[in-house]
């Protein structure tokens, strides 16, 4: 009874903070039509942010909804499944608590300082440890809003890592034997600093293969990231509270709140009936011609992906509904199958895509630039899969739909309110009406109203439920990018950008050879990493080595994410692919089979804008 008690706290702290991300921004920017701002609102919105980041991972820690490049229910052998659980709890739970470790430090580093005479009660090797971290400077005190002591918002972080590592050592199996195995995690992060802080350096490498050979037996990404930064800073003889430090940063930067505010309204219109209102005007408006009812498919699987910003919700949210309706229009299953795989990462270009907002973040691009840079590119690669969808329309038994303007009408009329929800988040931002971050706030409200109240189809008992799911993905995924943060600081302060610019001038002469190069790379990183540890990772890598070329950084960003949509689909191990196997229970090597056209033509595109920088540079200059 207690536990069930203290779930629904959780989930109710996450749904009123997630609640309260949405409604800030409104807030402000009805108040500056009245003269009448909330003092400090940029700042709680950005530490809001933070606590929905880790109140989120410590739900999808409950859940088992981190995101993994591998599942545990794919190996057949029980008694295997059960050694590769424990040892797996045991690698993510001790990644944890060397985490909550470091975030100590951080707050502590934060804190007050404390009275000389109070100090002097305290045993020498505490005071050595905690003084570097700034604990007894009275004048390193910051507050958020004026008020709040930053080190009571940082608080989470520390508490939200411990909380992860001990669930991680819960459900390290069924039985004693493999939790105690994984609670071997706590006096490990005791014991290992002091036997092997001479020898540091020598276990980097090794530690790092173990956390590899976790990942793919299961343990969460962010785990690989966050122990592989953690091996390094300590091989380094770093203080390790740089990953927190560095997560705390990119986490609270001004454009971040845009993540879980357009995902909170991406998961709105996959909760409602906005799918079959969408397909029934998508196919009274495109069914009468050949393949209309899969180029109806095809847009509206980029229109979702584009607020997700995930393939995987549009591939499990919207494909289930898409499938069969291909196959009832007399499309091949293998057809089908390809095209819902591919069309699940289509919008990713299209404003106001979360990942374009994450690499202006990362890139220092503007916004408003990143999002005219991307739609041209975006859209051809929507028209060239709707291209393909209309020759394979020609052949078959494929059924078209009379057109009816009676019928085309009304299904425009019936989703005449989400088909505005596009043209709205296009206009106030474009207009200078208001910020991203306010601009998806609006959105977020404006389509709750509308499914709620206008269409009534998201009852309010669901309403709940759905922030609570909101809330677990944005944190499997902010968590991430925290923690992926502190992998890249370590590289840049090691140079490694900056040896990678020198490696390329000196290999690489030809800014060509370089794209094309690039392009490869891309597509391999986009197979095994999801976008948001790849964009954290490896764009300030690279992002040097473009300028050196003289690539404009919007050009490159379109580079980078077109690469990443491909590399999704790219077997053997593209995310697409294995999400596809999962939501139609059909075999890898047949949704190999049925991708592969269309990653062709999607690749045949992402060349053309490769090397025909007018198309992303274009627009971006056209309306500057």
């Amino acid at each position: 009874m207690w536990l069930r008690v203290f779930h629904r706290a959780e989930d109710s702290v996450a749904i009123f903070l997630l609640a309260a991300m949405a409604v800030l921004p409104v807030g402000e920017v009805l108040g500056r039509q009245f003269n009448h701002t909330i003092p400090g609102a940029q700042e709680y919105l950005q530490h809001l942010t933070l606590w929905i980041a880790f109140l989120g991972a410590w739900l999808a820690a409950r859940s088992d909804r981190h995101l993994k490049i591998a599942a545990l229910d794919t190996v057949t052998s029980p008694n295997i499944q059960r050694v590769l659980q424990a040892l797996t709890g045991l690698t993510a739970a001790t990644v944890c608590l060397f985490l909550c470790g470091a975030s100590i430090q951080l707050v502590v580093s934060e804190a007050p300082a404390i009275s000389a005479e109070a100090v002097k009660l305290w045993p020498a090797f505490v005071v050595n440890w905690l003084e570097p971290y700034g604990l007894f400077d009275p004048g390193n005190l910051k507050r958020v809003g004026g008020w709040l002591p930053a080190w009571a918002a940082e608080i989470v972080m520390p508490l939200g890592f411990l909380a992860m590592g001990v669930r991680f050592v819960i459900r390290a199996g069924k039985g004693w034997l493999p939790r105690i195995i994984a609670g071997l995690a706590f006096p490990l992060c005791i014991l290992l600093p002091w036997w092997f802080s001479g020898v540091a350096g020598y276990l980097v490498w090794p530690g790092v293969l173990i956390l590899i050979l976790a990942a793919l037996a299961g343990a969460p990404i962010f785990t690989l990231l966050g122990g592989v930064a953690l091996l390094l800073f300590w091989g380094a003889d770093e203080p390790v509270a740089a990953i927190p430090a560095e997560t705390y940063r990119i986490v609270t930067n001004p454009y971040f709140p845009a993540i879980p505010i357009f995902t909170l309204t991406g998961f709105i219109l996959s909760e409602s009936d906005a799918d079959q209102r969408l397909v029934r005007l998508f196919r009274a408006w495109f069914g009468w011609f050949s393949g209309g009812t899969a180029v109806a498919a095809t847009i509206m699987c980029a229109f979702f992906t584009t607020f997700t910003g995930a393939s995987g919700v549009t591939i499990l949210a919207v494909g289930g509904v898409l499938f069969p309706v291909l196959l009832a229009r007399g499309f091949s299953e293998r057809f089908s199958l390809g095209l819902v795989t591919a069309t699940g990462s289509l919008g990713l270009l299209l404003p106001p895509s979360l990942v374009v907002i994450l690499y202006a973040v990362l890139a220092e691009v503007p916004v408003t630039d990143m999002f005219l840079a991307g739609i041209v590119p975006g859209t051809l690669l929507v028209l060239a899969i709707c291209g393909y969808c209309m020759v394979c329309g020609m052949h078959g038994k494929v059924k078209r739909e009379p057109f009816e303007a009676k019928e085309a009408w009304q299904s425009l009329w019936a989703a005449k309110w989400e088909v505005l929800i596009p043209l709205l988040a296009l206009f106030v931002i474009f207009g200078g009406f208001c910020t991203i971050v306010e601009a998806g706030a609006i959105m977020a409200l404006y389509t709750l109203v509308v499914e709620m109240a206008v269409y009534r189809n998201l009852p309010f008992r669901r309403l709940f439920g759905m922030l609570r799911e909101c809330g677990t993905l944005v944190g499997g995924v902010l968590i991430i990018l925290g923690v992926a943060m502190g992998l890249t600081n370590y590289l840049i302060d090691h140079e490694v950008p900056q040896l990678a610019v020198e490696w390329a001038s000196e290999n690489i002469g030809n800014p060509y050879v370089f794209l094309l190069l690039l392009n490869v790379a891309l597509i391999l990183v986009g197979c095994m990493m999801d976008i948001y540890s790849a964009l954290v990772v490896i764009v300030p890598i690279i992002l040097p080595m473009a300028e050196a070329f003289g690539i404009h950084p919007a050009h490159l960003g379109v580079i980078f994410l077109a690469n990443l949509e491909l590399g999704y689909l790219t077997p053997p191990i593209g995310m697409n692919l294995f999400l596809s196997s999962f939501r139609f229970e059909r075999p890898l090597p047949q949704v190999y089979r049925a991708s592969v056209p269309f990653l062709l033509i999607l690749l045949a595109v992402v060349l053309l804008i490769t090397f025909v920088p007018w198309l992303t540079l274009g627009p971006m200059r056209l309306f500057k």
